[in-house]
């Protein structure tokens, strides 16, 4: 398969080390690009829920992909997570292509963007509340679970798939407002710094939005 040349592409929250993870469609993305710059924007590997026993093939082969991107002259940039904040400590390296970094501003068609995971809005992720934020992504695990067996129920009797993740955190009035303050803050925080984007991760939610 010939590889699409693009200049960057951003990814976020693979989680890579969790059942959630869809390790065989991001595999199967990376053969199909041969970017300039791969900007890696946290949550990449799961710290938080990994587990040695639990890292399958499909996990291994997104790694072989990110490291063939590397081989083929890609600037990998790895921007840091509160799932893979282990990695913080060694902030700011460079190995040939690959830098290891907390933000970063790069000049995209004239324009300056702001690159960064997004944690340090959440104060979930902060002290004692941290405890609370790993049992959460534990049961966020089982829900994946239990998602998948009602999933193949479901596709046996020809009824389509649902995702209970997405109807949980909808459902939650809390949740959205706090979606909602997330976003208004990064982009004023932007605004003040003139920068023309903001891209984050971390809330799970896609959005593309003008402020």
């Amino acid at each position: 398969m010939e590889r699409r040349k693009v200049d960057v592409v951003v990814m976020s929250d693979l989680h890579l080390g969790t059942f959630g993870c869809r390790a065989r469609e991001i595999a199967n993305y990376l053969k199909s690009i041969q970017p300039g710059i791969l900007v890696l924007n946290g949550d990449i590997i799961d710290g938080w829920q990994f587990n040695k026993r639990y890292f399958p093939i499909s996990h291994i082969e997104v790694i072989k992909e990110i490291m063939a991107l590397l081989g083929k002259e890609t600037r990998v940039i790895y921007i840091t997570g509160n799932h893979d904040e282990m990695l913080r400590r060694y902030s700011d390296m460079q190995l040939g292509n690959f830098q290891l970094t907390d933000k970063l501003v790069m000049e995209i068609n004239g324009q300056k963007a702001w690159i960064f995971h997004g944690d340090v809005f959440d104060a979930t992720t902060k002290g004692s509340t941290k405890l609370l934020a790993k049992l959460g992504g534990k049961g966020y695990d089982l829900l994946i679970y239990l998602n998948c067996f009602i999933n193949w129920c479901l596709k046996a009797m020809g009824r389509q798939k649902m995702s209970f993740s997405k109807k949980v955190k909808n459902s939650v009035k809390k949740a959205v407002a706090w979606i909602g303050d997330f976003e208004q803050t990064a982009a004023e925080l932007a605004i003040e710094k003139k920068y023309d984007y903001v891209i984050c991760g971390h809330i799970h939610q896609p959005q593309k939005r003008v402020v």
